[in-house]
């Protein structure tokens, strides 16, 4: 029998996250003896109905120590972040009033003719739905205010930027305001050429990633908690999540995954991208794991109306998810969008050979198709407003053709809204019976 014996960490079970053991282990290659104080950021959940004296005593702990920190508050029962050394990890990890400590990892935007071509357009002539006062949320890098989105009226009706603390709405990278097209930009500056399938639709941008494209856990769940508090300020029905990180464990342990569908049982639907590690299985990342969300892959439309030679992106993310369930939940149009640009934003010095008559971008990736289906969303809820994101998402389903050979289809936005105006018909028949 061996009398080896393992490190601290790997002895801690659940109290630490694969994600935060795996980061203490190349933190100890660098200082075997945890001498030094640098920090690492982390997620602290409480246990559940812990004494406040227990909480603040742990609190005490940790401030006791230099470079340890916790408390800021996230907007979420029990849980806090801050930064804490191994050393103060190592200490405080079995403390009564720990239930687990998180590494708050980095998460990033999710980049590597589509309204036409998924029926969008014909929904806003034919049947005049336009997304209008529909609130849908941008959780990304921020919104520009581009000639597109306030021209004809300013539909950016809320800002929130959890990075500067600006009060202004800007985007210093340009991820966020093409997705803001990708879902509802109206084609002012190209005579309706390059449309968004919701054009009246409300922007609330909400900044949780820098310059870079980079963010934090903690700092997305911030985002999703005001989006929360603050639903019914704006009409919020809609979050749109063009970001992720890998998925290191369950859906119902990891914390961005459950502040998603917090947002989801409190009424909001909630559209994430799967992530671009395609074409490998088992590679949607997070929040996109979870069950309850619409998890959006990406397809290829090929610049053609027809969707008949059409297929999954290449870099699209594939399922299962780490909890072994089918993702992801439909398909829309991801690859070589054409859609907002934020001038002088990362993005447009990074890749300027991709603008396109100065005012317009092209991208791709996951992150465009997750804001497409967000604005197919939107006109569903201005159809039917009484649907419930779970009404939503099985009508996308029910409605979308299988194609690729996957297990869901290819976003229909005509037949989406149809049946989500038919859904209001048999409400009201229902209830006029009683």
């Amino acid at each position: 029998m061996s009398s080896r014996k393992r490190v601290w960490y790997d002895e801690a079970g659940r109290k630490l996250d694969p994600g935060l053991v795996e980061e203490l282990r190349y933190k100890r290659k660098k200082d075997p003896y945890e001498t030094d104080d640098e920090n690492i950021p982390v997620i602290v959940y409480f246990a559940k109905s812990m004494e406040r004296s227990k909480v603040d005593d742990l609190i005490k702990t940790c401030h006791q120590e230099a470079n340890n920190k916790i408390g800021n508050d996230l907007g979420m029962d029990n849980t806090v972040c801050g930064h804490l050394t191994p050393k103060m990890i190592r200490k405080i990890k079995d403390h009564e009033a720990i239930d687990r400590i998180f590494y708050d990892r980095q998460v990033t935007a999710l980049l590597d003719i589509a309204t036409e071509q998924i029926g969008a357009i014909n929904v806003q002539e034919q049947s005049g739905f336009t997304g209008k006062d529909v609130g849908i949320a941008i959780i990304d890098t921020g919104i520009f205010p581009h000639d597109d989105l306030t021209k004809q009226a300013n539909r950016i009706v809320a800002f929130k930027d959890f990075i500067n603390d600006n009060k202004e709405a800007y985007d210093d990278n340009g991820h966020g305001t093409h997705c803001a097209g990708d879902a509802a930009g109206d084609g002012y500056q190209s005579d309706g050429k390059y449309t968004g399938p919701a054009p009246e639709a409300s922007l609330i941008g909400v900044k949780v990633l820098d310059q870079n494209g980079s963010g934090r856990l903690s700092t997305i769940i911030k985002g999703i908690s005001w989006c929360i508090q603050h639903k019914e300020d704006y009409n919020i029905r809609v979050i749109s999540l063009s970001l992720g990180a890998e998925a290191y464990e369950s859906y119902r342990d990891d914390p961005l995954a459950q502040a998603a569908q917090e947002a989801w049982h409190q009424g909001i639907v909630v559209c994430a991208a799967a992530g671009n590690d395609g074409p490998k299985p088992m590679t949607i990342s997070t929040p996109a794991i979870d069950p309850f969300i619409i998890t959006v892959g990406s397809a290829v439309d090929q610049n053609t109306e027809s969707r008949s030679d059409d297929e999954i992106a290449d870099y699209s993310s594939r399922g299962p998810t780490i909890d072994s369930l089918i993702k992801p939940d439909i398909y829309a149009p991801g690859t070589d969008i054409i859609s907002l640009l934020a001038p002088d934003s990362e993005l447009e010095k990074q890749v300027p050979e991709q603008i396109i008559d100065d005012y317009y971008l092209q991208l791709s990736g996951t992150s465009m198709a997750t804001p497409i289906c967000a604005g197919v969303v939107a006109l569903m809820l201005e159809a039917n407003p009484a649907l419930s994101p779970n009404d939503v998402k099985s009508i996308l389903q029910t409605t979308a053709p299988p194609m690729f050979d996957d297990h869901w289809g290819y976003i229909e936005a005509k037949n989406a809204v149809a049946m989500a105006q038919n859904y209001a018909h048999n409400q009201l028949e229902v209830s006029e019976a009683k």
